[in-house]
């Protein structure tokens, strides 16, 4: 096995970063452009996605090892979506390896239930039964809800699009694993063990991780910080992009 997919760029505190379901590590582009004047970025294509398409990952753990295998020996971890769980995992069962945990529209249950708000169920099976027929438009519908509610939301889409699919398609069986992670997983009764700093971002305008859902998270969480970009969906290292770098330079630096 060759391993995943890695990109390094800059100098400095190394920071590795998670991209979300259906996308890959090309959408990262602008952040890394950007935060790599100061720190050392490593942007990484999960097991069936991007330039990682003829890896394979049974679940949230072997992904984790996958990620760990080739990352540096200790790093600030920021994932987005899908990341996010992938980061907060590793926190939880490697913290020796994390310096800071960043989470970006994250959730540590995605899935909607009574008295926590997320994604439907419905919405979950409906993208799986969609993928068989044409995952390509499936991924594009996903792509336009993140962007709903964003004043730029037709900006980027099209960065995104064009970002994304610079690079392979990915796997459809990669795709199936990871809605089955969004829906299955639910990491809140860990929260509280995560003793490292940690830094939640979310997006005011978001429709798959509900804004609302922030202060239920603070609680499990107690020792995190949160902030929440106004003009932003489910993107806003896109949407506010000078604005999360910035957010994310100020916590590294602290």
């Amino acid at each position: 096995m060759s391993g995943l997919h890695w990109q390094s760029q800059g100098e400095g505190l190394d920071i590795v970063l998670i991209h979300g379901w259906g996308m890959n590590g090309a959408v990262w582009q602008p952040t890394v452009d950007a935060l790599s004047v100061k720190f050392r970025v490593h942007s990484i294509d999960l097991p069936g996605y991007g330039l990682s398409h003829s890896q394979t990952a049974q679940d949230l753990d072997d992904m984790c090892q996958q990620v760990l295998a080739q990352a540096p020996e200790k790093a600030v971890y920021l994932g987005w979506s899908l990341g996010g769980l992938v980061a907060t995992n590793i926190a939880l069962h490697h913290p020796e390896r994390v310096h800071k945990l960043i989470t970006v529209a994250s959730s540590p249950k995605f899935a909607a239930e009574k008295g926590w708000r997320g994604i439907l169920p419905k919405v979950l099976t409906d993208f799986t039964s969609q993928l068989t027929s044409n995952f390509k438009l499936t991924i594009e519908g996903f792509m336009m809800l993140q962007a709903l509610g964003s004043p730029s939301a037709r900006h980027d889409v099209k960065a995104i699009k064009k970002q994304v699919f610079s690079r392979p398609m990915p796997d459809p069986e990669a795709l199936k694993i990871g809605l089955k992670i969004l829906s299955d997983t639910d990491l809140r009764p860990a929260l509280s063990d995560i003793t490292i700093p940690m830094l939640r971002l979310y997006g005011r305008l978001d429709g798959l991780v509900p804004n609302k859902i922030a202060a239920m998270v603070s609680e499990l969480a107690p020792a995190s910080e949160c902030y929440t970009f106004h003009s932003s969906s489910h993107a806003p290292f896109m949407t506010e992009h000078e604005l999360f770098c910035e957010k994310i330079e100020t916590f590294l630096v602290r």
